[in-house]
């Protein structure tokens, strides 16, 4: 059975508090195996018997909505596409301090519209690299760790959801064997 994260846009962020057993239950409902969650920004890991991504983010998605009475952009990837996105090795060699490498996950694949390297404007932020379906970015603190988000999906028209590497490498550790 393949194993899955999804990551959620805007959960328990901004005042929507939803709660990690909450998050477990409906998507065991939904009848996924396995399900957890991982810190609390929206990271849910689950097998599921299907691997159409599209007809699972439908699911996850209507269900989500009816249950919270929002929409939340549900992005998927599975687990061997974030040990791959690892293996891209895209922040090697940049030095760490002071900055947060980050990656936002697009819903499908896309061309970005955008010359890299790009400075986000009003920032230091700057987008560093892309593949089809994400972005990648390096932020120094003072809050612009949320930039690259709504900056990507104000040139692609998509929602998207951002995370910082190191969520990633965290994931791939814990539920990768």
């Amino acid at each position: 059975m393949p194993l899955f994260v999804a990551f959620l846009r805007g959960i328990n962020v901004g005042g929507r508090i939803v709660k990690k057993e909450g998050l477990q239950q409906t998507f065991a409902a939904l009848g996924f195996k396995n399900v957890t969650t991982y810190k609390r920004s929206g990271n849910v890991i689950f097998e599921a018997d299907s691997a159409d991504v599209e007809a699972l983010k439908r699911k996850i998605n209507d269900t989500l909505r009816a249950t919270l009475g929002y929409n939340i952009a549900v992005l998927i990837r599975t687990l061997d596409q974030l040990k791959c996105i690892l293996e891209m090795g895209i922040f090697k060699g940049q030095n760490p301090e002071g900055i947060s490498f980050l990656v936002t996950f697009l819903p499908t694949h896309a061309n970005f519209p955008l010359q890299v390297p790009l400075a986000i404007p009003k920032s230091t932020a700057q987008i560093i690299a892309t593949s089809d379906s994400e972005v990648f970015s390096i932020t120094h603190g003072g809050g612009e760790g949320a930039l690259p988000n709504p900056f990507i999906e104000s040139k692609l028209k998509v929602k998207t959801t951002t995370r910082n590497i190191s969520v990633i490498q965290e994931i791939v550790a814990k539920f990768g064997d």
